[in-house]
């Protein structure tokens, strides 16, 4: 009669489970580039309406102030803006380096918005200069071709053209099996 046998021991340290450990650093409470995809959205709004906003908008004095002037100016799309990020808008347009030409305050005010609060409007405007600068310097260039070292049926070994053997033509099929070199199993 034959032995029987043990069960394997459960491993104590697995592959294929996630680390529980956090990062190293402060846990990050915005993600960078979200808000530079609402600030760019807030600067196609805000051009939009721009020349009915700013005379009531520069007139504010108070929240309600810029409430009213987004009601009145900004039409549709005024409920971006208000309630919520009334007070900040105020805090914005009193900085000190608040810019004097339309377009400088139209990009100014809508970078400093687009954390929602969650940052203060300098580091909102640090965030989305860093996510352009990010873009910027990715190459403009993409890729228009790949190749493969191929082995065919035909006899032909080398560099795959266009996906296919440069001598049959046969395509390369794109599955796992072949890309984890087990031909023979598709």
């Amino acid at each position: 009669m034959a032995k029987q046998k043990r069960a394997a021991p459960k491993p104590i340290n697995p592959l294929d489970t996630f680390s529980i450990k956090r990062p190293r650093g402060r846990p990050r409470k915005v993600n960078p580039s979200e808000i530079r995809a609402r600030a760019d959205n807030y600067r196609r709004i805000l051009n939009q309406v721009w020349d009915t906003l700013w005379p009531l908008l520069a007139k504010a004095q108070t929240e309600e102030d810029v409430i009213r002037a987004f009601d009145e100016g900004g039409s549709s799309y005024g409920r971006e803006f208000i309630p919520a990020l009334a007070g900040l808008v105020l805090e914005v347009m009193r900085e000190r380096r608040f810019p004097e030409r339309q377009a400088p305050r139209i990009n100014f005010l809508a970078d400093s918005l687009a954390a929602r609060g969650s940052a203060r409007p300098r580091r909102s405007r640090d965030i989305c200069a860093d996510e352009r600068a990010k873009q910027e310097s990715k190459s403009p260039h993409k890729i228009i071709r790949k190749e493969f070292y191929v082995e065919c049926e035909c006899g032909y070994k080398g560099p795959a053209q266009d996906d296919a053997c440069r001598k049959c033509g046969s395509e390369i099929p794109l599955s796992l099996n072949v890309m984890w070199g087990n031909p023979g199993l598709f």
